[in-house]
C-alpha cells in the first residue's frame, strides 16, 4: 500500500465521516441555506410567497435604527465583560497555580458556576439584584436600581456574564502556566528576575498564545450574548439590554420575518469576523521576531 493513496488514509476518512456529516448538515448547510433567506423576502404571517429581494434585508438592517442600538448594547456588553472575565480568570488561575496544595478543589469551585445552566443561573442573579429584596441591596444596606436602571442593567448583566464563564478561562489558562518550565524561572531567578518583573517578563509572554485563545473565544461568545439579557431583563429597561442576537431573534420568531432576520444575522457574522481578524492581526504584529 503505497503512503498518501486513498487506501492508505482510508482509515482515517472512515472516523471522521460521521464528523464531517453532521458537520456538513447542522452547520454548513444551515449557514448556506441562512445566507440565502437573507436575499430573500419572507414573511410567514403574510400570503404573499417568498420572492427575490437583493440586498433590501441588508440596506433595511442599515437604515433600521433599533438594529444600530441592539448592536451598540452588544458592543457594549463586549467591551464590559471580555476584559473583566479574562482578567478574572488570570488572578485565579495565577493564584491557584501558587497554592503548594488543594488546588484540585479551588478548580472545581471556580469552575462550577459555569455548568449550571443559563436559565436557572440567570433567574438566581435576577434574584440577588432585585430592588426590594434582593441579596446585594440587602448585604449593602443600599437601594441599588440594579435592573431597573438603564444605565446599570447592562453593566450589572456583564458582571453576571464574568462570574458564569470566568470558570472556562481560568481552566484554559491554568493548563498555560502549568506548561511554562519551571527552569525558565530558575533561570530568571539566577539573573534577578523575581517579583512582578518575574511576572511580566516570563509568565505573561509564555501565557500569550492561551490569553490569545480565551480573548477570541470571549469576544465571539460576548456577541453572540442572548441568555442572560433574555432571562434577566427581557431587553429592558428602554431596551437598554435588548442585543443583537435577542433583537434577530424577536424578528424572525416573534414577527416571523425570516429573510430580514438571517440579513442581520450575516450582518453580525461579519463585525465578528473582523473584530477577529483585527485580534488576529494584533497578535502577530506582537509576536516576537
Amino acid at each position: 500500500m503505497k503512503r498518501g493513496s486513498f487506501v492508505y488514509h482510508l482509515g482515517g476518512y472512515t472516523f471522521t465521516f460521521p464528523y464531517l456529516l453532521l458537520f456538513a448538515v447542522f452547520l454548513i448547510g444551515p449557514l448556506l441555506f441562512g445566507l440565502g433567506l437573507s436575499f430573500f423576502s419572507w414573511e410567514m404571517l403574510s400570503s404573499e410567497s417568498p420572492h427575490f429581494v437583493g440586498l433590501d434585508n441588508y440596506r433595511e438592517a442599515l437604515d433600521d435604527p433599533y438594529f444600530w442600538r441592539a448592536l451598540k448594547a452588544t458592543a457594549w456588553f463586549v467591551v464590559l465583560a471580555v476584559p473583566f472575565t479574562i482578567g478574572t480568570a488570570l488572578l485565579l488561575a495565577l493564584g491557584v497555580n501558587a497554592l503548594p496544595k488543594r488546588q484540585g478543589f479551588y478548580r472545581a469551585a471556580f469552575v462550577l458556576p459555569t455548568m449550571i445552566n443559563i436559565a436557572v443561573a440567570g433567574l438566581l442573579w435576577r434574584w440577588f439584584y432585585n430592588s426590594e429584596f434582593g441579596l446585594f441591596n440587602a448585604a449593602l444596606n443600599v437601594k441599588v436600581p440594579w435592573l431597573t436602571s438603564a444605565e446599570l442593567a447592562l453593566p450589572s448583566i456583564a458582571l453576571m456574564t464574568v462570574w458564569w464563564t470566568a470558570g472556562g478561562s481560568f481552566l484554559i489558562l491554568m493548563a498555560g502556566l502549568n506548561q511554562i518550565p519551571e527552569s525558565v524561572y530558575e533561570a530568571g531567578a539566577i539573573d534577578g528576575v523575581t517579583g512582578l518583573r518575574r511576572f511580566f517578563s516570563i509568565t505573561l509572554p509564555l501565557l500569550r498564545p492561551a490569553l490569545f485563545f480565551v480573548s477570541i473565544m470571549g469576544v465571539i461568545g460576548s456577541f453572540q450574548v442572548f441568555g442572560q439579557t433574555y432571562v434577566i431583563t427581557g431587553g429592558g429597561p428602554e431596551l437598554s439590554t435588548r442585543v443583537l442576537v435577542q433583537y434577530i431573534y424577536e424578528t424572525a420568531f416573534r414577527n416571523y420575518r425570516m429573510g430580514y432576520g438571517a440579513a442581520m444575522s450575516w450582518l453580525l457574522f461579519l463585525v465578528i469576523a473582523v473584530v477577529s481578524a483585527v485580534q488576529f492581526a494584533v497578535n502577530r504584529k506582537g509576536e516576537p521576531k
